[in-house]
């Protein structure tokens, strides 16, 4: 399984972290990060440079196409770039999965990859899946097709799971599981909207980078 995980400047850490680490624990996987140009990307929080091996306009295609979410200023260059988004339409063209963490989804939705399909992204981002034609589900993980979307950064690792499942069985999957030791138990179970107060919200939207 080839797998190619997209990286921009702006890109959000954990997101293209957060899905790579369980995919890179299943045997015969070969995971290439890429960017648009194939030079390092800074995160959006500017302390960490990710360093990509390949532009994405020289990738061959490959089995799975990811993509990452980030900060505002990098998602609008990346959907306002006619070059990348005909790169990722055509990658996608022979993909068996392409998908997406967080507000990737938008960059997915501007390629022209979700209209009439049913995806998930991070809760502040929401409203602007319809302009895509996509149907905003509000679930950690949503499949529809080929297309495999997650909600917001720590849904990537959810999703990175998920797809363990699906290419290489259950069993497997649940072993990687295991090996991660994942079994989050947030302390604050704040983590979904729909369970966050609306002054907790505002911090978020008000306060916090990213």
């Amino acid at each position: 399984m080839r797998i190619a995980i997209f990286l921009f400047e702006g890109v959000t850490a954990l997101d293209p972290i957060g899905i790579y680490d369980p995919l890179a624990r299943l045997p015969d996987t070969e995971i290439i990060f890429v960017s648009e140009t194939g030079d390092p990307c800074r995160t959006g929080d500017g302390f960490l440079s990710l360093a990509p091996s390949a532009a994405i306009g020289d990738l061959e295609p490959v089995d799975m196409l990811l993509i990452p979410g980030g900060s505002t200023d990098g998602l609008r260059q990346c959907m306002g770039s006619e070059g990348l988004r005909s790169g990722i339409a055509r990658l996608d063209q022979t993909t068996i999965i392409t998908a997406s963490v967080c507000t990737g989804s938008l960059i997915l939705g501007a390629s022209g990859l979700l209209r009439g399909r049913k995806a998930t992204t991070n809760w502040r981002a929401k409203e602007y899946l319809a302009r895509f034609g996509a149907e905003y589900t509000g679930e950690r993980v949503t499949k529809a097709e080929k297309y495999w979307t997650s909600a917001g950064v720590t849904a990537g690792i959810d999703l990175g799971l998920a797809l363990c499942g699906h290419i290489a069985g259950d069993e497997l999957a649940a072993a990687v599981e295991l090996a991660m030791e994942y079994d989050p138990k947030p302390p604050f179970g704040t983590g979904n909207p729909h369970n966050a107060p609306a002054d907790r919200q505002k911090i978020v939207m008000e306060v916090l980078r990213g």
